[in-house]
């Protein structure tokens, strides 16, 4: 006799067992404990070294025009000297320097004997840079993306710090972590500083195209408008990257639960790594003078950053905005995220409403890359304890973003404002020709918010310098101990 066996009844809806929950993704990468992170520290000492020189040269910019200081600094136009020396150590060798020690965490190999011969090229550069307005500085060329001295010693050091950039790459890309099948948290964050080390590959190509194919027989503006511009672009790419990569991370940090997934995240990086492969077809298809050439550069910059800047700064800000009770060591963190994303974003929607050739450029352009730098301090204070210091925590720490990213408002907000009276860039003093109380409060606001700024970059360089001492101090005593 056959036995008819029946299903088992299905589970209802009440009675089945939740499925399990999906742990969140966490952007962090783990620090190593060996030759890696010596390097790491090194890296970190030249940015603060830079920082700290452009700041020294952001008082002698005010004192150039203050009447009876300004007689005592070397040359008749120190203000455009020490603004292309206070422009350079901020900005690039400010986030080449942190992009380094980025890259050597991110590195495969324990002793990365190759990254200290970069290292010492970048900081013999660096110094040749930040000496060569006291000692025969030539002309000071304002050029966009890498403003420049004609004096030797000024071009000889951004040759020599070329070669440890390039030497840095190099090493990067050959040590890079190779990426598996499926990304959680920490390969997102790895593909990011992986794609930054190429943009910044692509940057190198286009300068060394560039110095090959533009006339040293063009006068000294032209010339190096020309050969930075290919190459400032692709280097744009390079800071997003990096400062999407410090987002995500600066959000894991402080706790929150940051609303993207991983793979998602990478898709946003890998956006913008393939628009910069435009430059190369830039090059290729159009001379590096003509407008069509500016023109793509421009166009594939607006792309590819742009579409992938919006959804990680809001996923970033959705993670720590609500949260409460964050510990001590988090509260600077998520001050310079929340800071960075600000001063970002109104440095973008500026860039909107950029119209002819007025101060509402480096508005835009201060806006983007102040942004940069708050999320690059923030990921410093987040990443000292593990390089052997302490963390820095208290009102001073946490009010420092804020500050510096206050004052930059400030200035880029008077900026505007002067820019919708027209007044042109890259003047000062009596070249602006200020005609109406209008554009003279703008001015204004834009020096205060300047002065503002400054006292916050110092703020910077006194936290991570008491966070320094005081985690020499516990080794020091932990070895006492001993």
């Amino acid at each position: 006799m056959n036995t008819i066996t029946l299903p088992a009844p299905r589970p209802s809806a009440a009675t089945r067992a939740p499925a399990p929950a999906q742990p969140r993704a966490c952007f962090e990468l783990p620090v190593p404990a060996d030759g890696r992170a010596a390097l790491a520290r090194a890296w970190l000492w030249l940015g603060m070294a830079a920082l700290v020189g452009s700041g020294l040269f952001s008082i002698l910019l005010v004192a150039s025009r203050t009447p009876g200081v300004n007689r005592w600094l070397p040359g008749t136009n120190f203000f455009h000297v020490a603004l292309v020396a206070h422009v350079d150590l901020s900005v690039l060798v400010w986030f080449i320097a942190l992009a380094g020690m980025l890259w050597t965490l991110n590195g495969t190999a324990p002793r990365p004997r190759a990254g200290w011969p970069a290292l010492a090229l970048a900081a013999l550069g660096t110094a040749g840079m930040a000496l060569a307005p006291f000692t025969g500085a030539g002309q000071a060329v304002m050029a966009n993306y890498i403003p420049m001295l004609t004096g030797p010693l000024f071009v000889g050091g951004l040759l020599v710090f070329a070669a440890g950039t390039a030497l840095l790459v190099g090493t990067a890309l050959w040590q890079a972590p190779r990426p598996g099948p499926g990304f959680d948290g920490e390969g997102a964050l790895r593909f990011a500083l992986n794609a930054a080390a190429v943009a910044t590959a692509v940057a190198l190509f286009a300068f060394a195209w560039s110095f090959a194919v533009v006339p040293m027989s063009l006068a000294g503006k032209a010339y190096y408008e020309i050969l930075f511009w290919g190459g400032g672009h692709a280097l744009q790419f390079t800071w997003t990257l990096l400062m999407l990569a410090a987002w995500l991370w600066l959000a894991s940090a402080c706790g929150g639960t940051v609303p993207l997934s991983p793979r998602v995240a990478v898709l946003l990086f890998a956006l913008a790594l393939a628009s910069v492969f435009v430059t190369p077809v830039a090059y290729l298809a159009y001379d590096v003078a003509s407008v069509e050439h500016r023109a793509l550069l421009t166009w594939a910059m607006r792309m590819g950053g742009g579409v992938s800047i919006l959804p990680v700064g809001l996923a970033a800000v959705v993670a720590v905005a609500g949260r409460r009770g964050l510990p001590p060591a988090a509260r600077p963190l998520r001050a310079a995220l929340l800071a960075s994303v600000l001063l970002f974003a109104a440095g973008g929607v500026i860039g909107i409403f950029i119209a002819g050739s007025n101060v509402r450029i480096p508005a835009h352009y201060h806006g983007c890359i102040v942004g940069v730098t708050l999320a690059l301090m923030g990921l410093v204070c987040k990443l000292l304890p593990a390089l052997g210091y302490a963390a820095p925590q208290g009102r001073l720490a946490t009010s420092q973003p804020w500050v510096y990213g206050i004052g930059q408002l400030m200035h880029i907000v008077g900026l505007v404002w002067s820019g919708g009276y027209g007044v042109q860039r890259k003047v000062a003093g009596a070249e602006q020709v200020l005609r109406t109380p209008q554009e003279v409060a703008g001015m204004a606001l834009m020096g205060a918010g300047g002065a503002v700024a400054i006292v916050g970059g110092l703020l910077f360089v006194v936290v991570v310098a008491r966070a320094m001492r005081r985690g020499r101090t516990a080794r020091a005593a932990l070895a006492v101990a001993a």
